[in-house]
């Protein structure tokens, strides 16, 4: 039975522990700072342990995270010349080009309050917690206006049309159902 004595946890796992992190770490004194912090972690957390079952869980995994905290500070970041010029916003397509027109009609068929809601944060720009104080709701009801708004435009053009996207999820092409839609032939 496990001791919550911190000696008595140390002869129990520090072999264990050592090993594992020097299985993941190169450099050997490295790999004793992070054992080092990891019983210092231990320590910390003293009058919270874990019960025994679980208890070697809980300690590998504080040697995990302090292995991943140890490489993220230790990546090379490399800053990038001022003269690179990133691209904003890659063209639209010629099938979203198409749509757009008949995206104001669908949105124009959505029941007013999701009609105000996604026309006010989609097309006036304002953030949901300014619609949210506009309409004197919570900012949850914002949220979730907003968000059943274009679910429910999702699903009209769905049943209107069938899509095909590109990896990045952007209409390359799109099939009409019915006529729902303004398709420039």
């Amino acid at each position: 039975m496990l001791s919550t004595n911190l000696e008595a946890i140390w002869d129990e796992y520090c072999c264990r522990l050592l090993g594992f992190i020097r299985g993941r770490v190169a450099d050997e004194s490295d790999a004793e700072d992070l054992l080092q912090e990891v019983f210092l972690r231990v320590h910390n957390h003293l009058c919270c342990l874990p019960p025994p079952e679980k208890m070697d869980g809980w300690i590998f995994q504080i040697a995990r995270n302090l292995i991943i905290d140890h490489y993220r500070k230790s990546r090379n970041l490399v800053d990038l010349p001022p003269d690179i010029v990133l691209e904003e916003e890659p063209p639209e397509s010629e099938a979203e080009t198409e749509l757009a027109g008949s995206l104001k009609e669908m949105i124009a068929e959505l029941p007013e309050l999701y009609r105000e809601a996604l026309t006010l944060t989609e097309y006036e720009g304002i953030s949901q917690v300014e619609l949210a104080r506009h309409l004197s709701i919570s900012l949850p009801t914002a949220k979730s206006r907003v968000q059943r708004a274009r679910e429910k435009l999702r699903d009209m053009f769905l049943a209107c049309c069938h899509f095909e996207f590109d990896r990045r999820g952007r209409i390359l092409d799109y099939y009409e159902h019915c006529s729902c839609c303004n398709r420039n032939c």
